[in-house]
């Protein structure tokens, strides 16, 4: 699957991705605020990531930027499967931080997962990574008041992690962007 939206193209990772994926997540700023990702991050681990398998209603991609030079590799994100639907989950290397990628190729999984037939997608954030809840809100989640320790492999340890939640299909109430509402 591919997914192209307005400035950002969504693809499989392929195992020659390996040394690219390497180079924009072996930072200890972005993998901290990830749960299954180690630290320190080595070519290994971006090797067993770029050679994962694909599962059709929960699929995952690099996020990559078009450029006049070429492609260049921004971040990842993909649905995880859950008891009662997906998890979204995301990362965006730090030199593309605060640019609005994240919220653009979320809106486009989201999409995705409500063609793939998901009605309710979660998503996570640590509680000492504001900007990622932010960007949930932007695209349609809501808090659920639930907070949780999830455990983060680059942090080794539980850290409070609040839980979120959208519908797919139906206007969120939670966020005034009237842009969110019409493309919910």
């Amino acid at each position: 699957m591919f997914i192209r939206s307005e400035r950002l193209f969504l693809r499989p990772g392929w195992p020659e991705d390996w040394n690219a994926i390497f180079a924009v997540i072996a930072d200890e700023a972005v993998v901290r605020n990830l749960s299954r990702v180690p630290w320190p991050y080595t070519p290994e681990a971006a090797r067993q990531y770029a050679a994962l398998g694909q599962d059709r209603r929960c699929p995952h991609f690099l996020i990559t930027l078009p450029t006049a030079q070429g492609v260049e590799l921004v971040g990842a994100i993909g649905l995880g499967p859950t008891h009662d639907g997906a998890e979204l989950g995301y990362w965006i290397g730090r030199a593309h931080w605060g640019q609005g990628f994240a919220t653009e190729a979320s809106r486009a999984v989201l999409s995705l997962a409500r063609t793939l037939g998901h009605r309710r997608v979660e998503a996570t954030h640590f509680l000492d990574n504001p900007a990622s809840g932010r960007v949930l809100r932007k695209v349609g989640f809501c808090p659920t008041g639930r907070v949780e320790d999830r455990y983060s492999l680059a942090r080794g340890k539980v850290a409070p992690s609040a839980v979120l939640s959208t519908t797919l299909g139906e206007p969120s109430d939670c966020d005034d962007d009237m842009d969110v509402k019409r493309a919910a």
